[in-house]
């Protein structure tokens, strides 16, 4: 990793801070020197959520933490365990027991070891080597940033209120293999079926996105990975919510660039981070 390589941006509140953490895992678009991969740069780029951290840009102007990666997804997927890694993409053995899901099965763990439907990322074997630089110099510190956030109004407002940030592409179902009669909401809440948030958080998300004239679903197709499963323990009045959005809605999907409709959503989401973060306000106070 270059020295001056930061692998994110961490934007602290711009106004009175309240206890509300936006994190965008996925929309890196800086692709580090030593990724290796033997595929075009622009089928990498199809992993991207690209320019989600800018649709949500206004967390910090009414409060908020935002936090957004600068490496791939493609490189390393911080919404990813450590230890769900496939053993087949190493040239050696892994020095800890490894947990892969199915998910990296396909080729899509913590490092990918695919692009789309069986094609290798790679003509090569990793080194163990470059796997744990990838952890060490990107992951960790990811992980760090954002759990120190987190902590952080755990600490000063005795909760806190996490949106783990995503975009999802309009062929998700075809891409998951889901045969669904309805089609792929504009806007879909993760929530581990009710189990990492708050009712009433997820309702105000639904009825606010809804309001503003798009459709939404819950936990149809995507409930949430490894980020809202560790955080989100509303028993402790700890809350996370995954949001994901259609990307056609704001971008191009084959050339990954704002489309006319951009402006439009990133003004509706602002519009939705003053509610909600009038919503964390009133409950911090109760």
């Amino acid at each position: 990793m270059a020295a001056d390589f930061k692998p994110f941006t961490l934007s602290p509140p711009a106004a009175p801070a309240i206890p509300l953490v936006c994190d965008s895992p996925h929309s890196g678009t800086d692709y580090p020197a030593d990724f290796g991969h033997a595929v075009p740069r622009a089928l990498l780029r199809r992993g991207e959520d690209t320019d989600v951290e800018a649709l949500w840009q206004a967390a910090p102007a009414v409060g908020g933490t935002l936090l957004a990666a600068h490496f791939p997804r493609t490189y390393i997927d911080a919404n990813r365990t450590e230890d769900d890694l496939d053993p087949a993409l190493l040239d050696g053995p892994w020095p800890t027991p490894l947990n892969p899901g199915e998910k990296t099965r396909l080729g899509f763990g913590l490092v990918w070891r695919n692009i789309g439907a069986g094609q290798p990322i790679y003509r090569r074997p990793l080194t163990v080597a470059e796997v744990r630089n990838r952890i060490d110099s990107y992951y960790r510190p990811y992980h760090a940033a954002l759990a120190a956030s987190i902590e952080d109004c755990v600490h000063r407002f005795g909760g806190v209120w996490h949106l783990n940030l995503h975009s999802m592409p309009n062929d998700a179902y075809q891409r998951l293999q889901i045969a669904s009669a309805r089609p792929l909401a504009d806007f879909v809440l993760g929530d581990r079926d009710g189990s990492t948030c708050e009712p009433g958080f997820v309702a105000l998300v639904e009825s606010e996105l809804k309001a503003r004239g798009y459709t939404v679903a819950r936990n149809d197709p995507y409930k949430g990975v490894q980020l809202i499963a560790r955080i989100g323990q509303p028993a402790r009045n700890r809350h996370s919510l995954q949001i994901e959005i259609r990307r056609p809605l704001y971008m191009d999907e084959a050339t990954r660039e704002r489309n006319e409709g951009f402006a439009q959503v990133q003004r509706d989401l602002t519009g939705v981070l003053e509610q909600l973060a009038l919503y964390v306000r009133d409950r911090r106070a109760a």
